[in-house]
Formats: C-alpha cells, structure tokens, sequence
C-alpha cells in the first residue's frame, strides 16, 4: 500500500501544531511529547535560530512529519529542504517561493489574505492555501465568503485558533486543517513542560475527534 502524501498527512490529522523552538536541545522531548498526545505532525517556523536544526533533529524519526514555517524567501526553502523539511508553510504569496518548491516537488501552503492572492495561489497551481491571521481577517464569517467563488480550494486558517473555536473551524467543508501555537507553548518549551505539551494536544486532538 502506498504511503500517504504530505496532504493527506495533514488532512487526516485536521492540526497542525505551529512551533517556535527556542533551542534544539527542546527538540527532541517535543516531538515525544506531540507523538504521545496523538498528533504526529509538526510546523517548525524559522523565526528562531533553533528553527532549522531542530527541524533536521526532528525529521530523523521516522513517526513524525515535520515541516517548516515563516518561510519567506526561496534560501529558507532550500535550506528547509536541506534539514528534512517535508512541507514548507509561509505567511504570505510569494511566486518565486511557490515555483521553487513545485519544481522540487515540496509540498508548500501559502498565506493568503485576500481573493487577490488566493487567485494568485491558484494561478501557480495551489490549492490549499494557509488563511492567515484568521481571527483577525474575520474568521469563520470571512472563510465562508471566499469559499462560495473558490470552491475548489482547501484552507488552513491560523491565527486566533484555539481549542474553543477550532471545532468551529473544522465544520466548514472549505478547511482542511487549522493551524496554531496553542498547542506547544514557547513558554512550556522554554520551562520544558513537555507535559504540558502532551496534555493540550491530546486535548485539541480529542476535540477534532469529537466534532468528526
């Protein structure tokens, strides 16, 4: 049986935790901490200068799908690439990013904002897209209305997700994931409340289940 694409991965999960690690020795104990709370997927972002060790540290194990966030330009990609990076993830729509990963065949979720740059998105050849920062952009009401003139593009909204609304958010056929930093804390990396870290992601991967 064939192994299940990048996509797929994420769909099935419906989270994608995004993570901001402060150092690499954090990386280790956090990716035990997500496998043992259920959800074995992870955004690294690069707004740390932890972000793409611990993105190769964490892309050794063969039970967990690591990607890399905040990528802003095609250097970060290719070095993201480099370290392991399964899937690149970015806040907004840069062409020259999207067009280097898909001639390298790396997965990669473009921010959007606005129907210009999901337009934008389709035009390169992208159909799920990150809606970024949701909350802010209006959320469930705003996602609804790009939804009626995109019908044939998956979301992932970040931003302002939380256990509280993330059911909310999964309920709309338009959204194939929700991404977030609630899950894994930079303060419980920094104190290493792994536990804790273990704790809210069995809790958010509970409330996905419980609104399947």
């Amino acid at each position: 049986m064939p192994q299940p694409t990048v996509h797929e991965q994420i769909a099935a999960h419906r989270l994608l935790p995004v993570i901001a690690i402060p150092d690499v020795a954090a990386a280790g104990p956090l990716a035990d901490a997500l496998v043992a709370g259920g959800l074995p997927v992870a955004e690294v972002t690069l707004r740390t200068e932890a972000g793409l060790a611990s993105i190769e540290a964490m892309a050794k194990r063969d039970d967990l799908l690591v990607g890399a966030g905040t990528v802003l330009t095609v250097d970060q990609a290719e070095r993201a690439a480099d370290a392991g990076a399964k899937f690149i993830v970015a806040p907004g729509t840069s062409p020259a990013v999207i067009e280097w990963c898909l001639k390298h065949d790396l997965p990669i979720y473009p921010g959007v904002a606005t129907p210009s740059e999901i337009t934008q998105a389709v035009t390169l050849g992208i159909y799920v897209v990150k809606f970024f920062p949701a909350e802010a952009l209006g959320g469930i009401k705003t996602l609804k209305a790009f939804a009626a003139p995109f019908s044939n593009v998956k979301f992932v909204p970040t931003g302002g997700v939380s256990t509280a609304n993330v059911a909310d958010y999964l309920a709309l056929p338009a959204v194939l994931a929700c991404g977030g930093s609630w899950m894994v804390k930079k303060d419980w990396l920094a104190e290493r409340k792994f536990d804790e870290v273990e704790r809210v992601t069995r809790e958010a991967v509970q409330a996905v289940a419980a609104s399947a």
